[in-house]
């Protein structure tokens, strides 16, 4: 439930000094200031046109094959730009969003001037999560890629009063808590610093099963920032959301054909025994097994594990299926249906496998960004001041 936000106090700077500064109180008890801003101009500004039918604007950092961009654009948005540095990931990129430019280069090196960075209503960013992964080193922002957080943070201060009206964040629910909540505090501090209205309530955990039709269970953190300069405040609660049946996994699995031979796995493999021996005799079972580093996690009926970046590597998080011609992983096209991409969206040929589906696990779950978009742009529309 969404807590109410506690009035701002506002500090009046000393004698000579024509500025104000206002403190958040934060639910940690913690107090934050935002950035001096001048008093001639405490009333932020309209970002919003006069058309209240205009077609609303998107940005992506750290864009990948499109995940997010794709939920917004079928919300409504145009994307205007987005940055992506992996070679591959960027002829995905291209392959299906041919008409958006794209700036192949590492964030570390975008500009919002040097690069012409169009003016955005809303910014998202799925930055990497394996530094804050419960699964991983938990190594936080002392990890180089943890650090890339900073780089967002450096390109909205660039883009100065003209910053994006919304940031959208996305990463691991883990990194909430993680290192005793110091991580989020971070975050939080940067984003408030940046000028925008942010706290542990603009943190939405969001699960693909939970939104939408897909089978797969897929818990995300999306921390959403509303920046000063064009809301009132940072109130914000997502919709609930619409109750949905569920998708049958044959929706997105061909279990009464055969795939090829690539897929299979050989009866002399030692993983073979040990998912035939979790599935006993049960041949017309349609379900999915997830193969462990030491173990086979038996999902029930009906329902898709968490597709990850590291299932295209063999011996981990590998999901498997039974079908005509018998035991064999989940296909690349069976993997972008069940993270709700539209079997219209292509893969270049020239991607080997293994990065196919490492690029698959990292995505946002297009079904998700246009949850998300879908009602960030009712408050924009109605609240952008």
């Amino acid at each position: 439930m969404l807590l109410p936000l506690l009035a701002p106090v506002v500090v009046l700077a000393q004698s000579g000094q024509n500025a104000t500064a206002t403190v958040n109180r934060c639910t940690t008890g913690m107090d934050s200031v935002t950035p001096l801003v001048s008093a001639k101009r405490r009333r932020p500004r309209r970002l919003s046109s006069k058309s209240p039918n205009r077609t609303l604007t998107a940005g992506s950092l750290f864009a990948g094959i499109g995940g997010f961009c794709d939920g917004f654009t079928s919300a409504g948005f145009k994307t205007l730009w987005a940055n992506e540095r992996d070679a591959g990931a960027c002829d995905f990129y291209r392959t299906n969003f041919p008409q958006v430019r794209l700036i192949e280069k590492d964030i570390r090196d975008l500009s919002v001037v040097k690069d012409k960075l169009a003016l955005v209503d809303v910014l998202h960013a799925g930055f990497p999560c394996q530094s804050f992964s419960q699964a991983g080193e938990r190594k936080g922002f002392e990890d180089p890629r943890g650090q890339l957080f900073f780089e967002i943070i450096r390109l909205l201060k660039e883009f100065g009063d003209r910053r994006p009206a919304v940031v959208v964040l996305e990463n691991a629910p883990f990194i909430r808590i993680g290192e005793g909540g110091a991580w989020f505090q971070t975050i939080l501090g940067e984003l408030q610093r940046a000028g925008y209205w942010f706290r542990d309530t603009n943190a939405h955990e969001v699960d693909l099963w939970d939104v939408t039709p897909s089978p797969q269970q897929r818990r995300r953190l999306f921390m959403i920032a509303w920046s000063t300069a064009s809301f009132l405040s940072g109130r914000f609660a997502l919709p609930q959301p619409p109750v949905t049946s569920k998708d049958c996994l044959s929706k997105h699995i061909a279990f009464n054909r055969t795939a090829g031979d690539a897929y299979y796995l050989p009866h002399d493999n030692r993983y073979h025994d040990m998912l035939s021996g979790v599935r006993g005799d049960r041949p017309s079972d349609k379900r999915i097994y997830q193969l462990r580093k030491y173990f086979v996690r038996e999902k029930r009926i009906g329902v898709c594990p968490t597709l990850t970046a590291n299932m295209g590597q063999g011996g981990h998080n590998v999901p498997f299926v039974w079908d005509k011609g018998g035991l064999r992983r989940l296909t690349e096209k069976e993997c972008l249906s069940l993270q709700g991409f539209a079997r219209t969206y292509r893969i270049p040929k020239h991607i080997t496998s293994k990065r196919i589906y490492e690029y698959i696990g990292n995505s946002v779950a297009p079904p998700v960004a246009k949850f998300l978009a879908t009602a960030l742009e009712k408050r924009i529309r109605k609240e952008q001041i």
